[in-house]
């Protein structure tokens, strides 16, 4: 899956990457391209959603069941009502999270404020991706700064 190509990536260029897996009886295990001292198994989806948000930049979510849409929501709602730092959120595949979530509705309807549909910005590829991070955290492209330095502290 998509995880398993990310950690791949990682692997395969010499870098390091973290799985933040979850234990469960139909799962697979963890897959082998993450870096062992930074394989990491949770027993209940809480702890996992709040070590991946504590540590994150940027959340990136593509098309994906209801493990996503849990991540996806408690990120939106945590940010929403500031109980977690703002970060960036990037759905990959417009076409694919229109017809799955209709923002405009949850404004007309008040559910959502119109401001809150800015905390989602739609992606079509990696290269998109990566430029909107570089350019959100002014970073330099070429460089990776090693474990999301100051960005990563939620205060």
């Amino acid at each position: 899956g998509v995880m398993e190509a990310g950690n791949r990536g990682a692997f395969e260029s010499g870098g390091k990457s973290i799985g933040l897996n979850i234990v469960l009886p139909h799962e697979q295990e963890p897959n082998p391209y993450i870096t062992p001292e930074l394989c990491f198994q949770f027993h209940y989806f809480a702890l996992r959603k709040m070590h991946f948000l504590m540590r994150s930049i940027a959340l990136v979510c593509f098309p994906g069941g209801f493990g996503t849409l849990d991540e996806l929501f408690e990120a939106l709602t945590l940010i929403q009502t500031g109980k977690c730092r703002r970060r960036p959120i990037y759905l990959f595949g417009r076409d694919f999270w229109d017809k799955l979530i209709n923002l405009e509705h949850l404004v007309e309807t008040g559910m959502i404020s119109p401001n809150d549909v800015h905390l989602v910005h739609f992606v079509e590829t990696a290269e998109e991706a990566w430029a909107a991070i570089v350019a959100e955290y002014d970073l330099d492209g070429s460089q990776c700064d090693e474990g999301g330095g100051e960005f990563a502290v939620d205060v």
